[in-house]
């Protein structure tokens, strides 16, 4: 499957959780790609070090002479590869937008190494632009991390209104996986209070497993670590695992 992970609002966990999702379905020996779509390329500096003849996702989407496959890196993770971007990346937006393969650019690159992974989970921007509409054109599902905090659902219905524009015409088979809500501080009653809104308004579709708040899991991309291998006996180590195996059963 491929999962874009997505959320335009900044700051809700999304790249934590694009880093350590992937990290999870490998250790379960699930062949996982992570393909890093946001331009601030925190999933690739969580992984990589990028060297400067390395090419990225800005030359894969941009470039018709660099292959996806040109760009990929094996990580220190046992059956976990990265795609990785630069700053870059954002200059893909005013280049894609003109283009009228623009939307699928993606999508098409991805058809070719796809046989190659069993999971493909895609990091996408904090924006609805179209970085975001390629990963969704070019995903098979899409995970929505939701922030237990006062304005957790601010824009969502943007996101759940590009979701099914998106549905309705580029890519029919699009199935929304469901919301995963992150940075919950389950001692407090603001916390709790923001889990049972966000269980009203999307039912079945959250995930039992919430991501608490963890400084190991904001200590860990600066050690170029998932959460498994810099504290695995962490709740967040726990939790993650926990939501890898909700993902795969609901596939």
């Amino acid at each position: 499957m491929i999962i874009a992970i997505a959320n335009q609002k900044g700051g809700v966990g999304k790249t934590t959780t694009s880093i350590n999702l992937a990290a999870a379905l490998a250790h379960k020996g699930q062949r996982t790609l992570l393909v890093d779509l946001d331009p601030q390329a925190n999933c690739s500096l969580s992984y990589i070090e990028l060297k400067p003849e390395n090419p990225t996702l800005y030359e894969v989407l941009t470039d018709g002479h660099v292959s996806l496959s040109d760009a990929i890196i094996p990580t220190n993770v046992p059956n976990l590869d990265v795609a990785p971007a630069r700053i870059s990346l954002a200059k893909a937006e005013t280049k894609l937008i003109g283009e009228f393969d623009g939307h699928f650019r993606l999508k098409d690159r991805l058809e070719l190494i796809r046989e190659r992974y069993q999971q493909i989970l895609i990091d996408t921007p904090p924006t609805l632009g179209i970085l975001t509409v390629n990963a969704l054109v070019a995903a098979t599902h899409l995970l929505v991390p939701i922030q237990a905090s006062y304005f957790a659902l601010e824009g969502t219905d943007d996101l759940l209104e590009t979701y099914e524009k998106i549905k309705a015409r580029p890519n029919p088979d699009l199935q929304f996986l469901g919301v995963v809500i992150t940075l919950f501080d389950r001692r407090t009653i603001l916390g709790r209070d923001i889990k049972q809104q966000i269980e009203t308004v999307f039912g079945t579709k959250v995930f039992k497993t919430t991501i608490s708040k963890s400084v190991r899991l904001e200590e860990s991309p600066a050690y170029r670590q998932p959460i498994f291998s810099f504290a695995p006996n962490s709740s967040g180590a726990l939790e993650y695992y926990k939501l890898s195996e909700e993902v795969i059963g609901r596939v």
